[in-house]
């Protein structure tokens, strides 16, 4: 079946709209007044940022003694964090990047989301190892920059390595969004009533005249950049895993970390793009545009990658028994049968039972099931993180040095602060800027002229 066949059969854009119709429906969020439920959102979300900046101000003041780490848990909150959160910026470049470089037109109606959420959840997770380093005001010292005394990073160390790889993604996947955003702020520049609004809009848009010349330019940049992202998906997932992998610790000393991670990472990020999108979709009226065929799509794949991390999981099993190394097959029984058995049973049942439900579209289809699944998918995920960070490391090879890490209230603090950052910042984004992008979903829909000729159609 030929792309323009597949198209007829599973419109992008329902309901026949026209180019001027996509538009109102996409601008109409900034130009209303924020309404009350906007605000107890926004009220919700800044309580739980105060909550962490409160942990994050006394951690300043005390130390990372106030978290629940010991010996021989050294890791726990602070990293399962920071792995959590990069993992949900990945599905924002796989949506952009990927899906455009293979020509899914069905992609045009969440890209835009999905690359503002990866910027944010990128953001969150630099926090993490910088706090984790226990003197976040000589986070300078990460970056190899020259100085008279010659005093160089250590390049074998993986947190340098995350350093380099979590702040490229973000400059590329920041470049790659504004690049994006270049002709929907024409858009906004073209339709603004105040002034100020103009002037702002004038700038942004970089003399954007909406030529021909314009729009080579511009799908050239955006072909190059999302040629230039889509590596990037791979190797920071895969740096990210590095920093268990190349360690000598049983239960993380294995090669199938890389892909497994990779895997991981869309399956949450996916799970994330789908939960908050969900309540865009209703809020702002924009069911024709986020259509319930692409929803059914990221369900899809959010099944294939659960299989993928299932298969993971059972995997460990195999290469622990495979290996013959008593310490490696203890640490595995002891995540299934151990102390924190109920945090590997929990991880299972998310991120493996749950998204077989996917296999019935009658749930694929169905709103509350799939918000419930992503949810717990979510969940699932983060819990996913902290077995394979804590239970790794709290029996040492002496039942001596055994120990267990019961986290406190500053833990569960910065770990809500996440959350509060990453939705205030979503939260601001959906009124300041366009949530779907203009020029792309024109360019897709059947009933509308698309604004140009090129790749995006």
């Amino acid at each position: 079946m030929s792309i323009v066949d597949y198209r007829h059969e599973l419109p992008v854009v329902e309901g026949r709209l026209t180019a001027r119709q996509i538009e109102e429906i996409i601008v109409k969020p900034l130009g209303e007044k924020p309404d009350k439920k906007y605000f107890i959102a926004l009220a919700i979300s800044l309580t739980a940022l105060g909550i962490g900046a409160v942990s994050v101000l006394w951690l300043l003041l005390k130390g990372t003694g106030i978290w629940g780490l010991n010996q021989p848990v050294g890791w726990a909150f602070d990293i399962t964090n920071f792995v959590f959160w990069v993992g949900i910026g990945h599905a924002g470049t796989l949506i952009s990047a990927i899906l455009f470089l293979l020509r899914q037109k069905w992609r045009t109606g969440i890209a835009r989301f999905a690359e503002a959420m990866t910027i944010f959840a990128v953001m969150t997770a630099l926090i993490f190892p910088i706090l984790h380093t226990g003197r976040p005001w000589l986070a300078g010292y990460l970056m190899p920059y020259p100085n008279q005394h010659q005093l160089w990073v250590n390049f074998t160390s993986p947190l340098v390595w995350d350093v380099f790889a979590v702040s490229t993604y973000f400059i590329v996947s920041f470049v790659f969004w504004y690049v994006g955003l270049i002709p929907d702020f024409a858009t906004l520049r073209d339709r603004a009533t105040s002034q100020l609004k103009k002037i702002l809009y004038t700038v942004f848009s970089l003399g954007w005249r909406n030529s021909h010349r314009n729009w080579q330019h511009y799908e050239k940049a955006y072909m190059l950049l999302a040629g230039f992202a889509t590596p990037l998906v791979l190797s920071v997932h895969t740096i990210v895993s590095f920093d268990f992998a190349v360690s000598i610790i049983p239960g993380w000393h294995t090669t199938i970390f890389p892909p497994y991670f990779v895997a991981g990472a869309i399956f949450s990020g996916f799970a994330m793009v789908v939960t908050v999108l969900i309540f865009v979709r209703k809020i702002f009226n924009m069911e024709e545009m986020i259509t319930m065929n692409t929803l059914e799509k990221m369900n899809k794949i959010m099944l294939a990658t659960g299989l993928m991390v299932g298969y993971a999981y059972s995997m460990e099993f195999f290469i622990a028994w495979y290996s013959g190394n008593p310490f490696e097959q203890f640490i595995f029984l002891n995540r299934a049968l151990g102390p924190y058995a109920w945090a590997y049973w929990i991880m299972v049942s998310c991120n493996v039972l749950s998204p077989q439900l996917f296999w019935f579209k009658k749930i694929r289809r169905s709103i509350p099931a799939m918000f419930v699944i992503s949810i717990l998918i979510n969940i699932g995920m983060w819990f996913e993180r902290y077995v394979i960070v804590v239970s790794s490391l709290h029996r040492d090879y002496l039942p001596s040095s055994w120990g267990y890490f019961v986290p406190t209230i500053y833990d569960f603090g910065v770990l809500i602060g996440s959350f509060g950052l990453f939705f205030t910042l979503v939260i601001l984004f959906t009124k300041a800027l366009p949530v779907i992008s203009i020029s792309e979903v024109k360019a897709v829909a059947d009933n509308a002229q698309p604004s140009h000729h090129g790749g995006n159609h």
